[in-house]
């Protein structure tokens, strides 16, 4: 399946980096453990699984060197574990897991064990992992908890070995994307980079799950109208979540991140979100090169705030709009529990549509 730019969908001005993902940062990994199942429904048996983890590692050394941190909410009917203190501290220590909304405790407890196996004095310090949640009930039996600790730490050492990979993340049905659906269409991971004027590296990593089929656009064309529903595919209330992080190799304080990650609701809104009353947008934004030691005191160095902000929220929105398209088109139909489907964006269609709206002025 292709990606956005594999079928001339170009977002912005601003080049990516060469695999146009957060693994464009350096020392970033991206790690998915897929939990797929058909089995009886409880209690006979754990029911259909369509669910998973994804492990978003900014930085090999984050609890021995915290990266500079922000957060911003844009509705907040979800929960992200870890986000008050990141925005209170403007730091961030751990790795940002993704998962849904039933397997978030499990998935904590799981980070605890893999922060601690690493560093024992985590548990001194009460370090607090970020983990992150959208809904994927709608594909997914939430009645049992499907996801083991095990398939926590398979995302984590997936994370680990993707980084430096000269080729993108997998996106889409993956990881903790696998049951989740965006804007009227099977959604999940889409990722996007972006290169500033001065060499700035900004990415943002997606877990899609929000919005109505009317209102999809892409590249300003609003194709939702012109797609015909598929037979058989079954509909879904408008709500649903979407978590994002940005990563940045820039040197950008908590302050700046958090102006960072306000900018990926943006990016959101081009391609047809209104943020819904029972939809929970959060994000984060780290940056890579400005840290922190154990006590807060930030490392020496420059940074980049001001109007010298602006390239960087300029790659933010642009890469934010793609990860969605990209989320999108990387993501097959999927049949979930007591048969509700989550129709795949074919692009072959969506390429038709576009030139259609192309032909006739739109």
């Amino acid at each position: 399946m292709p990606r956005p730019r594999e079928i001339g969908v170009s977002i912005g001005v601003l080049p990516t980096g060469p695999t146009d993902s957060v693994l464009d940062v350096d020392g970033v990994g991206v790690g998915h453990a897929t939990v797929v199942r058909d089995e009886p429904p409880p209690p006979e048996g754990r029911g259909v699984a369509r669910t998973g983890v994804t492990t978003l590692l900014l930085a090999h050394d984050a609890y021995l060197r915290p990266l500079s941190a922000g957060g911003a909410v844009l509705n907040g009917a979800g929960e992200c574990t870890g986000f008050l203190t990141a925005s209170e501290w403007g730091t961030l220590e751990t790795p940002v897991y993704l998962t849904s909304t039933m397997q978030l405790g499990r998935v904590y407890d799981a980070a605890c064990s893999i922060g601690m196996q690493q560093h024992p004095d985590v548990a001194v310090d009460v370090v607090i992992p970020v983990v992150a949640e959208c809904d994927d009930s709608f594909l997914n039996d939430c009645r049992r908890m499907q996801v083991e600790e095990a398939d926590v730490r398979a995302s984590y050492r997936a994370a680990l070995e993707s980084r430096g990979s000269s080729s993108p993340p997998a996106e889409g049905s993956v990881g903790a994307g696998t049951g989740m659906s965006c804007l009227g269409f099977k959604g999940g991971i889409g990722t996007a980079s972006r290169v500033t004027a001065a060499g700035h590296t900004v990415a943002v990593l997606l877990l899609t799950n929000f919005g109505v089929r009317e209102r999809l656009t892409v590249g300003g064309v609003p194709v939702g109208r012109l797609l015909p529903v598929a037979p058989g595919t079954s509909s879904r209330r408008p709500a649903g979540s979407c978590v994002g992080v940005v990563v940045t190799d820039a040197p950008v304080d908590g302050a700046g991140c958090a102006r960072l990650a306000r900018r990926i609701g943006l990016g959101l809104a081009r391609t047809g979100s209104t943020a819904h009353h029972g939809s929970g947008e959060i994000f984060l934004a780290a940056s890579t090169s400005s840290r922190t030691d154990r006590d807060g005191r930030p490392e020496p160095g420059p940074r980049v705030a001001g109007r010298a902000l602006d390239p960087l929220f300029e790659a933010v929105v642009d890469a934010a709009e793609e990860a969605v398209l990209s989320s999108l088109l990387q993501s097959p139909t999927t049949i979930g529990r007591d048969g509700n489907t989550s129709e795949g964006l074919d692009a072959s269609r969506l390429t038709a549509a576009l030139e259609e709206a192309d032909r006739g002025g739109h």
